[in-house]
């Protein structure tokens, strides 16, 4: 009798009858219809976000830079209770409308409060916005392509690793993405009734024009920047633009005038038109010009990056691009095409790069894949597939290597290499089941199945693997470490605040307080003659000692914490001193160890 298996009971027979057994049971799940019915569908496509990042959001430190400066300044708005200034510590930050810290203030006031600093609180208004875009995109798409496959776009969106890792950051691009997506969909919607395909009416009018003043409270002028290309461009595709009097321009633009007008009006008045030139000559001309803090890439960055970023659903990006050039007459493929390229080409040519930029685009190439959903086998092509396939497992293996390769630089103990090979499986069997549903083309079916396994991929490096990187969490070790030692000057207790010399991460800012001193060596040493604690990185460390031994400060080192700062690239070692001088005596002004008694 022959030994060898029988085809029944070879592996890949095996394999092959696993998925036709998990093909038929979610077929039927979707069969049955009732979760992409009505706003069941986008209720959906908002959950995959909230998987996804909420365990981030509760088990993250605060980041460096972007993120823990947006949420300082949401702080002192509260502290201040000055909604219209947005403020640093001392400095104006005259770069970006109010928006976000409007609603990271909000979030902060009902959920916590500002003494406690927790940040989570600020980083739901980034969540909610993230939940609130795949909605969108899956409402949007669902007109056009149907609501399986508009429920799947929204999906796609919401487990993309680029709006499930800006989700659980502080800062405006969620928000952002959320705002766009919201006009572009409604948009689509009334530029599909023009063409007599779908019905549309008074609620996407109000939805588009909330949704445009919304990005422009939020981030100035990229929401009007992509409505406006993706206009031009349907117009000059179209060959026709009175489709544009259906927009409801006259209560649209008062729309836009009650929700902006007031900040505008108190801003130019705050800062006597001030804020209108750094915002335009100070951040935005900067980054069309040239390279603005060395964030700077070629042309094609983004292009390269998109498998990346769209991943689980990276398996689906060719032939959603081939859908996209093959069904271009197709009013919701049109609409993403024009939604998509003008403004991709825009940031592709700029100078000024960020992985983020094209988030509000994404929407776009979620629309594409819902199109290629719809294409049978033999339309898609051996090349398209196998290309694919190549990017899936590519895409996987990337994350997968990155994944090992910060274990081994960063990680500390074995909990750190348990969540990299958790991670490292997960990102695997996602990029394998990407591309065997593309090979069997059982999109649908197999493109729910990755985005469940990309959800746990993501939320196992985010809220598993990162918290266990200790090294690039020195902010929050250092203030972990002067509450544990009596040292914070918020317990009422040392002479407040703290001084720092030679580190000025805001994440320390934030952890530490408004009032947080970043200083010289030498008012770091007059800082610690007062009764301060300070905190000095190494390369300050020898003239801080200087100052002391030349001051006759008496003061002895406490701890020093060894980490990684991501923002420059470069190793730190920030070290705690406490003061053995005794503090100033209180002459009845104030409390004693309030503040420090240095201008």
């Amino acid at each position: 009798m022959s030994s060898h298996p029988s085809p029944q009971t070879r592996p890949s027979a095996s394999i092959g009858l696993w998925w036709d057994q998990l093909d038929a049971s979610v077929r039927g799940f979707l069969a049955r219809g009732f979760l992409t019915r009505g706003l069941k569908g986008p209720v959906l496509a908002a959950l995959f976000v909230l998987i996804s990042a909420l365990p981030a959001v509760i088990a993250l430190p605060p980041l460096d830079r972007d993120e823990s400066r947006f949420a300082e300044a949401s702080a002192q708005m509260l502290e201040t209770g000055d909604v219209v200034n947005i403020r640093y510590q001392a400095e104006a930050r005259n770069k970006k409308p109010v928006g976000i810290n409007w609603l990271q203030a909000a979030s902060v006031k009902l959920l916590s409060s500002v003494e406690k600093r927790d940040i989570w609180a600020y980083r739901i208004p980034s969540l909610l916005g993230a939940m609130l875009a795949a909605a969108a995109c899956a409402w949007g798409s669902s007109a056009f392509f149907g609501p399986r496959a508009g429920t799947l776009a929204g999906a796609v969106l919401g487990a993309s690793f680029i709006l499930s890792s800006e989700a659980f950051i502080a800062k405006t691009d969620a928000a952002l993405c959320d705002a766009v997506t919201l006009a572009m969909a409604a948009l689509a919607r009334l530029y599909g009734a023009t063409r007599g395909e779908i019905h549309a009416g008074r609620r996407e009018k109000v939805l588009f024009w909330i949704g445009l003043s919304l990005s422009i409270l939020i981030k100035g002028p990229i929401g009007p920047g992509v409505v406006g290309l993706a206009i031009l461009a349907l117009c000059i595709a179209d060959r026709r633009i009175r489709w544009l009097k259906t927009l409801g321009w006259g209560w649209g633009l008062v729309i836009v005038l009650v929700m902006l007008g007031p900040w505008f009006a108190a801003i130019t008045i705050a800062t006597d038109g001030a804020f209108w030139t750094k915002a335009v000559a100070g951040d935005i001309a900067p980054k069309i010009k040239g390279v603005q803090e060395t964030h700077g890439a070629p042309p094609g960055f983004y292009l390269a990056l998109a498998p990346l970023m769209l991943f689980p659903a990276s398996f689906l990006l060719p032939a959603a691009l081939r859908a996209g050039w093959r069904d271009r007459s197709l009013s919701g493929v049109r609409f993403a095409l024009a939604w998509l390229i003008p403004m991709w080409l825009v940031f592709e040519i700029a100078p000024t790069k960020l992985v983020h930029y094209t988030l509000p685009l994404y929407g776009a190439l979620a629309w594409l894949i819902a199109a290629a959903l719809k294409t049978p086998l033999p339309a898609i092509g051996p090349v398209t597939r196998m290309t694919g396939v190549a990017l899936s497992v590519m895409a996987a293996a990337t994350f997968a290597a990155l994944t090992t390769l910060a274990a081994r630089a960063y990680g500390e103990g074995w909990p750190g290499f348990a969540w990299a090979a958790v991670v490292s499986i997960l990102a695997l069997a996602t990029g394998a089941a990407g591309a065997w549903a593309l090979l069997r083309w059982r999109p649908r079916r197999g493109l729910l199945l990755v985005l469940v396994l990309g959800v746990l991929t993501h939320a196992a490096l985010t809220a598993g693997l990162l918290p266990h990187l200790s090294p690039l969490w020195v902010s929050e070790r250092i203030a972990d470490r002067l509450a544990k030692d009596g040292l914070d000057p918020r317990n009422g207790v040392t002479t407040g605040p703290v001084a720092v010399v030679g580190y000025a991460e805001p994440s320390l800012v934030f952890a530490l307080g408004t009032g947080t001193e970043l200083d010289s060596p030498q008012d770091g040493a007059d800082a610690v003659s007062d009764g301060q604690p300070a905190i000095v990185e190494a390369r300050q460390d020898r003239a801080f000692r200087a100052a002391l031994a030349a001051q006759k400060v008496r003061a002895m080192p406490v701890e020093t914490m060894i980490g990684f700062d991501y923002s420059v690239g470069r190793p730190v070692a920030l070290t705690l001193w406490k003061s053995l001088t005794p503090p100033p005596q209180d002459d009845g002004d104030g409390a004693p160890g309030a503040a420090s008694s240095r201008p």
